[in-house]
């Protein structure tokens, strides 16, 4: 059997339409089959265990796998997120969890990755863990695990998937976001993603 994340990877020639119009009026691009919601312990800002499962149920779930130094993707995915969330009703944006899982533990401590997603929103969820245990959470959501680039005295950049997964309330991820999608994009597609049954699309 294949790798589960090889089989995300067939899915990114379909994504190429999410930066120019997107499909089925969502703005991201849709997965068929979708992807279920994996399930793990990772470690909190607050050093307590995360069950990911558990403490997402029932919401609207946006998964990225990214790093604090990151000079471009990540910070840019962050505040399109964290903007468009500011723009909704508070009662909707507390329907939607963030959980930021850092591919770079080494130099994202706890307190590290705290600072920095509280300049997006201080409801973002950060989450980290021993290299070995994101490596496997990663090849547990479907997504080809992060890799180290660069020099090994401190300022390697690292390599990750640039994508955020969408889970709905059912479990699934029926629609992921690459890099581009814009706050606004975001603003449109939030309110879809909480008020969806999916079972419209059922076969």
């Amino acid at each position: 059997m294949k790798p589960r994340f090889f089989t995300f990877l067939l899915v990114f020639a379909s994504l190429i339409s999410a930066q120019h119009g997107m499909t089925d009026n969502y703005r991201g691009g849709l997965v068929t089959p979708p992807l279920p919601k994996p399930g793990f312990i990772l470690t909190d800002t607050s050093g307590a265990a995360f069950d990911f499962r558990q403490r997402t149920e029932g919401h609207v779930t946006l998964l990225f796998f990214g790093y604090t130094y990151c000079p471009d993707q990540c910070p840019m995915h962050m505040a399109n997120l964290g903007s468009a969330l500011k723009k909704m009703p508070a009662a909707m944006a507390d329907r939607v969890k963030l959980v930021f899982v850092t591919t770079d533990p080494e130099r994202d401590l706890p307190a590290v990755l705290r600072r920095w997603l509280d300049l997006f929103d201080r409801r973002f969820i950060g989450l980290t863990g021993t290299e070995r245990a994101i490596e496997a959470v990663q090849r547990a959501a479907g997504v080809p695990p992060a890799t180290k680039t660069g020099p090994s005295n401190g300022n390697y950049a690292v390599a990750h998937a640039n994508f955020v997964l969408a889970y709905s309330k059912d479990n699934l991820a029926h629609v992921i976001y690459p890099g581009g999608v814009s706050k606004d994009d975001w603003v449109h597609d939030l309110p879809l993603l909480i008020n969806e049954t999916w079972t419209r699309r059922a076969e």
